[in-house]
């Protein structure tokens, strides 16, 4: 356990070494929340209580929205490209034969570099907005640690599903196609344009059920307090079941991929 945590805090400081690129993404992140909080102003006022969010939940939704895009991966997980290019390039078959796990490795990694963007570029652009529209706020202290331990679960489906995408390298080469395809998924079945409560009959309830929604909706409901007793424990447990089917995937999807480098490298 120790070399996974040392390569967690590798990967909080590695991520942190980049501070004008950090500076660049709160800029973003914060320019992007106040152009769709705008947005969801005029639309909220056209049709108010719109998916069972009054105005400031509405607000408070886009912020969450864009404290957690790097942080729960919603248009990449900031690893993939890396890995893809170590399997493209064959370095891969090195990573493979250390006496140290393939999968867990580039977890502990990547849960550094998720910890240094929640403090990096999720808080602040929260700040902004919680200071410039009447966002709502808990009304409970406990809310904070429950959001928080939301989006450490959203985090680990997050990079379950990258991490996924990247093996699909091992058998594609180039994953360029299937990044394409996730990033998409992602932004759209997160709930990062709208929440998925507003999507219409059988695709809102399809939306909710998919990984996707454990990045960004899940953690949002938690932060606006629709969750309480065993609706908070049902939607932790939503977001775990995800994190423990995918990485058992990615699990068999590793074990496969090794058997194939074995066999060519023999």
């Amino acid at each position: 356990m120790r070399l996974y945590a040392t390569v967690a805090a590798g990967g909080f400081r590695r991520h942190a070494t980049y501070r004008v690129a950090t500076a660049a993404g709160v800029f973003t992140n914060t320019v992007f929340g106040f152009i769709l909080s705008y947005t969801y102003i005029a639309l909220w006022q056209a049709r108010p209580g719109l998916g069972g969010y009054g105005m400031g939940d509405a607000l408070a939704y886009v912020w969450i929205g864009q404290a957690l895009i790097t942080v729960c991966g919603l248009m990449g997980g900031g690893f993939e490209d890396e890995l893809i290019e170590r399997i493209r390039t064959g370095d891969i078959a090195v990573d493979l034969y250390r006496p140290a796990d393939l999968q867990t490795w580039w977890f502990a990694a990547n849960a550094g570099r998720s910890a240094y963007q929640l403090l990096g570029r999720g808080i602040v652009p929260m700040l902004f907005g919680a200071l410039v529209f009447d966002v709502t706020l808990p009304s409970h202290l406990w809310t904070w640690p429950a959001f928080l331990l939301s989006v450490a679960l959203g985090s680990a489906v997050s990079f379950a599903v990258w991490y996924l995408v990247a093996l699909s390298a091992f058998w594609l080469l180039d994953g360029q196609g299937v990044l394409q395809v996730a990033w998409l998924s992602g932004l759209f079945f997160s709930g990062m344009l709208l929440p998925l409560s507003v999507f219409p009959g059988g695709l809102g309830e399809v939306a909710r059920l998919l990984p996707w929604a454990s990045m960004l909706q899940v953690p949002a409901d938690v932060y606006l307090e629709r969750y309480a007793g065993w609706g908070l424990l049902r939607a932790y447990g939503f977001q775990a079941g995800w994190a423990v089917a995918l990485l058992a995937t990615g699990r068999a999807v590793q074990a496969a991929a090794t058997r194939k480098v074995v066999v060519q490298g023999g």
